[in-house]
């Protein structure tokens, strides 16, 4: 079963004070099983946006934490900043990352909410899908006013909170009000202008946020209202997004603040291709963008493959040249260098996995055959054989990443571009099993080392070697299909592809079907352990399949690269 984890962003008012940002951070910190991925002070803003990823109950403590430690440090009452804000912490969000639903996330916000308010006596609201009321699932709607609204909202009948105390004293004038929240992976992200006006920041904010403007009466000028007096909006030109204008004297710039709350409806590369277009039609320019926080690998991966795409370029090259695309297309590095492992949430979480100890793949050549020939036992075949299919994968997308941009064949840079990122897929997945393997031989050792002197040590040891044998067959079973599917690859290359590289198809066919071979002899010897007499017979059988398929596969892509060359 996957590991629950959530997301929490929790927002401080103080963007200035580096020693009461420590301090916030630290107090995080003191919770085992807890992440702190990122911390994004910005002084225009007097705002730091910090997030954090681990399991829901280290990260509700640890947010409670940092919650309390704020309200110790910040005093609302003093506050100016150029971002809405009503609160200490101003919001507390909480969002399913993975093995947890929205549903669960949501109990776990507000069971947060009601300790803040009840242990701390901070004013708790809370939105999005922890509101109470559908009138509190807006943001905006819930922090109306700001901070200087507070002392006659929070007393009122509509506008009181829904966790801690419910008039104004002189806590809640130092603290101000929190809002927490379950909703969707957010982004925040800023587009920078070349302009210095907030005012038309603000417009271009209006023509393209969900909500839109009011709409004007053309006589009079004045808001349309509607049968219950409320303004009629016109709607923006994208979903999902909230944004306002606003000038960052720090950088001399205006920008537009975009909250992108579903960036499957509306993702990066798609928002700032469509602020460009506005800008331009009231005579601005869009100079770059800024990332706030972090963002997921797959959003920055598609949108390289969106401006490869517009410039009719194959997609199917490393994740590496990808995030480069990305950050060059959007000027992610305008205002400050991009630092792919320090903003996207996977490598993230990867250096943390893997501090103190180094994978198989991030070694030298050199160094790896090394290792392998070593008196360690691992890495051994299953390793090679992975790393073989992911060589002969990356031979096949190099003949179609060629391909793509051969003179004259311009019309048929997408046929080719499908193929190379099919074939960077198989690369990629591949790679991963390189130490995977290793670790299914390692899970295997440590299994024949438990304790077994009684009886019920005994049957535990015993599972648990099957269930090890077991994952390390099941490991070298996939590497085979993988390794399989990259012959497709170099067959297609070899048939259709750019006929200078034809003898690159063949090695990559040559070189994935050894991993084929490969893999199946630890397909073999591994399962020869196992106790499941069922399944040893069926994935043999099917092992046995692929292998013969891929030596016809092998006999007629050599046919085809002999007979071009």
């Amino acid at each position: 079963m996957n590991r629950k984890l959530i997301e929490c962003v929790p927002n401080f008012s103080e963007g200035n004070n580096m020693e009461i940002i420590r301090q916030i951070t630290e107090a995080m910190k003191t919770v085992e099983g807890i992440s702190v991925i990122d911390v994004d002070p910005g002084k225009a803003t007097n705002r730091t946006v910090v997030t954090m990823i681990g399991e829901p109950e280290p990260v509700c403590e640890a947010a409670f934490r940092a919650v309390k430690k704020a309200s110790e440090l910040i005093d609302m009452s003093k506050h100016k900043g150029a971002h809405p804000r009503f609160g200490a912490t101003d919001v507390c969000p909480l969002i399913p990352v993975s093995g947890i639903s929205m549903e669960e996330t949501t109990e776990y916000a507000r069971k947060l909410a009601k300790r803040i308010g009840e242990e701390l006596s901070i004013p708790v609201y809370c939105y999005e899908n922890a509101a109470s009321s559908p009138e509190r699932k807006n943001l905006a709607d819930c922090r109306a006013g700001e901070y200087e609204a507070l002392k006659e909202r929070i007393g009122s009948e509509a506008w009181h909170p829904d966790f801690g105390p419910r008039q104004w004293n002189e806590r809640v004038s130092k603290t101000g009000a929190t809002a927490v929240g379950a909703r969707n992976f957010l982004v925040a992200y800023n587009i920078n202008l070349n302009t210095t006006s907030t005012r038309r920041a603000n417009a271009i904010a209006f023509d393209v946020r969900e909500r839109g403007r009011a709409q004007k009466d053309p006589v009079t000028g004045k808001p349309v209202k509607d049968g219950q007096g409320n303004a009629v909006m016109v709607p923006g030109t994208l979903k999902s997004v909230k944004a306002i204008g606003w000038f960052i004297e720090e950088y001399g710039v205006a920008q537009i603040s975009m909250n992108l709350t579903d960036i499957g409806v509306t993702s990066v590369h798609r928002a700032f291709d469509e602020v460009c277009d506005k800008a331009q039609a009231r005579g601005i320019r869009v100079t770059g963008s800024e990332l706030v926080g972090v963002i997921p690998l797959q959003a920055m991966l598609d949108a390289g493959r969106y401006f490869l795409h517009k410039q009719q370029r194959s997609s199917g090259v490393s994740d590496k040249e990808l995030i480069k695309i990305a950050v060059k297309s959007l000027g992610l590095d305008e205002l400050y260098p991009f630092e792919p492992r320090k903003k996207i949430i996977e490598y993230i979480l990867e250096e943390e996995a893997e501090k103190g100890r180094k994978k198989l793949v991030n070694r030298t050549l050199t160094d790896f055959a090394d290792e392998t020939a070593s008196e360690s036992p691992a890495p051994g075949g299953g390793s090679i054989s992975a790393y073989l299919g992911a060589l002969g994968a990356a031979l096949g997308t190099m003949v179609a990443n060629l391909s793509a941009h051969k003179s004259g064949w311009d019309v048929r840079w997408e046929e080719f571009s499908n193929w190379a990122e099919k074939g960077k897929e198989i690369q990629d997945q591949l790679i991963k099993l390189v130490d995977e393997d290793t670790n299914a031989f390692n899970k295997i050792m440590e299994a024949f080392g438990l304790p077994k002197q009684t009886d019920q040590e005994k049957a535990a040891r015993r599972q648990a070697i099957q269930e090890a044998t077991r994952f390390a067959t099941e490991i070298p079973f996939k590497t085979m299909q993988l390794c399989y599917a990259g012959m497709e690859i170099a067959q297609a290359m070899a048939e259709t592809g750019n006929p200078n590289s034809v003898s690159d198809a063949g090695v990559g066919a040559l070189t994935a079907k050894a991993g084929v071979a490969g893999a199946f002899l630890n397909v073999k010897i591994n399962a020869a352990g196992l106790d499941d007499k069922a399944f040893v017979e069926k994935i043999l059988r099917e092992s046995e399949t692929i292998l013969r398929e891929a030596e016809q596969k092998e006999a007629a892509i050599l046919q085809t690269v002999n007979s071009k060359i």
